[in-house]
């Protein structure tokens, strides 16, 4: 199984971590991986994405054309990448700050409330994990307790402390994914 994945966005809003902590979570399951991120020269928001490929057989090229996943945080994003997912591939996006909805009917499109739902748990710095969460319930590559190990790991000492609510948000982002799959 190889997923290719493309996570993009602003700057800040925690896309290159997450690429690092699948990638983690992917080395930790003997995966082959592919990181390579991409930014503007303002880096907080500026544009970021990050390429990041999960194959249990090696990767040819980290560099890609298409996309078997999108993970979308602004609509810049989605302008540029939605025309780029495979026919039957996944998208999905935070709806916040989403003007214009993805318009393809050719390809899985899931809606998560990413950023209200970080404002309402008072952690915005857990946006990104809730997203992360919500992939990981849709598409269980990676088993949450290496992603869990990934997230100790990359998190920076001065953010040791949020160790606790990454994890919240990261299951909160899974129970989001699960009511909208059910619904």
């Amino acid at each position: 199984m190889t997923d290719e994945i493309i996570i993009a966005g602003f700057g800040g809003q925690g896309v290159l971590s997450m690429g690092k902590i699948m990638a983690y979570a992917g080395m930790m399951q003997d995966m082959y991986i592919s990181w390579m991120p991409s930014y503007g020269p303002e880096m907080r928001g500026g544009t970021a994405n990050v390429t990041v490929i999960l194959s249990e057989e090696p990767v040819s090229s980290p560099i890609l054309r298409n996309y078997d996943t999108a993970i979308i945080l602004s609509q810049q994003a989605l302008d540029k990448f939605e025309p780029l997912v495979r026919v039957g591939g996944t998208l999905l996006y935070d709806s916040n700050g989403i003007v214009r909805a993805p318009q393809r009917n050719d390809i899985q499109i899931f809606s998560i409330d990413a950023a209200s739902e970080a404002a309402r748990l008072k952690s915005l710095r857990t946006y990104n994990m809730i997203m992360l969460g919500a992939y990981l319930r849709l598409k269980p590559l990676l088993k949450t307790e290496n992603v869990q190990k990934a997230i100790k790991t990359s998190l920076p000492s001065r953010y040791q402390h949020l160790f606790a609510e990454n994890l919240k948000a990261l299951e909160r982002g899974m129970q989001m994914m699960e009511e909208v799959l059910c619904s």
